[in-house]
């Protein structure tokens, strides 16, 4: 009796255990759909107190866009007269929080106040909700500037004359020894990054892969990453492995700016670093320790193949587009090989090139001649012949010959 007793009392029991198990997981599931939704409307209507909503401007068109996001043209809704560049933060990356990249950005952008650095005015989101999954996107605000120099420089109507060309470079050195001083590097100088307003102001923009550097302590190098810088406008050192750099890697990129105001294209288009590197040497000469002490010890040194007995050519290369004397001999002070040769922004200021007739002129009087925005982003895609390439600018045996067959004189002011 006792055994059937038990027996019957089984199927209650368990019948008891899966009814509270339900009971649980019922109990359970609601509890969490009730902090999720909790969750969602603690997002939604959240205040940030130091960041407005982007609603508050109207974005007109899409004026860039590269691997850092987009940017967009934009006027402000209380005062229509007021146009703001707004850059999208990229968030697609991170599952939480906010990006470090981004943070450096920003740090780096309060910190640099200076006529020739783009101005950041604020950080802007949108309102998070259902629709974008309850994750707001940010925008950094900045002043417009109406044109990017590689916009200027593509477009054959605008031409620089010797006082203006000085003009933009004097501006973006001092632009880079006011970042130097301030022990920030940009890491990616090159046309497109550097912006000039309608009235003549230029602007060094664009500080995604910008950081802090230090000088050596005790002895023990930095370790920077040396993945920076776009191809064309990279340094020697930084395409042999160097990761103790400083601020020579930005005079190398004003360098190649320099020359392409009076190529008007970038003036060394390799496909890869090593042919990079090998665009650098028929040009600056071989990479050498003779000519370069302790290049030998860069990581990549041995790795590359390296062009042997090339001569230094920078003079001779540009002598036919850069009639000036002194333009030449500042050109040929930036593009040194040995980074602990090449000339400082503080140096070059002094230079020659910008103390003697013509003196720096105003833009605002040549821009005003063009009315429309410049940017590369929305210049013409290049048509096949309309523009060669570097190696057949500098290194094309019948050089005179191609700029008769492809028209490229008139590209050259």
């Amino acid at each position: 009796m006792q055994s059937s007793s038990s027996r019957s009392n089984i199927p209650v029991s368990r019948s008891n255990e899966v009814s509270c198990s339900s009971s649980n997981s019922s109990n359970s599931s609601s509890a969490t759909f009730a902090n999720s939704r909790e969750k969602k409307k603690y997002i939604e209507e959240y205040n940030f107190p130091f960041c407005d909503e982007a609603s508050k401007y109207e974005r007109i068109t899409k004026i860039g866009q590269g691997t850092f996001g987009e940017v967009f043209k934009a006027k402000d809704k209380r005062n229509p007269k007021k146009y703001v560049a707004m850059k999208k933060i990229l968030m697609d990356n991170e599952k939480e929080g906010f990006p470090i990249t981004a943070l450096r950005e920003i740090r780096i952008l309060q910190l640099l106040k200076h006529e020739n650095v783009v101005n950041l005015i604020e950080i802007c989101r949108t309102k998070a909700n259902a629709s974008n999954k309850y994750r707001s996107t940010f925008f950094l605000i900045f002043d417009f500037c109406e044109h990017d120099l590689a916009g200027l420089l593509s477009n054959t109507n605008v031409k620089f004359s010797l006082g203006e060309i000085k003009k933009v470079m004097q501006q973006l050195l001092n632009g880079l020894y006011h970042i130097h001083f301030n022990k920030i590097l940009h890491r990616d100088m090159k046309a497109a990054n550097v912006l000039i307003t309608k009235n003549g102001i230029l602007k060094l923009a664009d500080f995604g892969l910008a950081r802090a550097f230090n000088e050596i302590k005790n002895g023990i190098p930095n370790r920077y990453t040396n993945r920076v810088v776009t191809l064309w406008y990279r340094p020697p050192e930084l395409l042999l492995g160097d990761r103790n750099y400083g601020p020579p890697v930005d005079l190398w990129g004003a360098g190649c700016i320099m020359a392409e105001m009076w190529t008007r294209s970038p003036i060394m288009q390799g496909n890869t670093e090593q042919q990079q590197l090998t665009l650098i040497s028929q040009l600056c000469g071989s990479i050498t320790p003779e000519m370069w002490p302790g290049v030998e010890n860069l990581e990549l040194y041995n790795s590359m193949d390296l062009p042997k007995g090339q001569k230094r050519k920078v003079k001779e290369r540009l002598k036919p587009y850069v009639k000036d004397v002194t333009a030449c001999d500042l050109l040929d002070k930036l593009l040194i090989l040995d980074p602990s040769k090449r000339i400082t922004a503080d140096a070059a200021l002094d230079h020659n090139f910008f103390w003697v007739d013509p003196l720096p002129s105003d833009l605002s009087k040549m821009l005003a001649q063009h009315s429309q925005s410049m940017f590369e982003y929305l210049a013409p895609q290049r048509r096949p012949g309309q523009r060669p390439h570097h190696h057949q600018v500098f290194f094309n045996q019948s050089i005179t010959k191609s700029f008769i067959d492809t028209g490229y004189q008139d590209r050259i002011f």
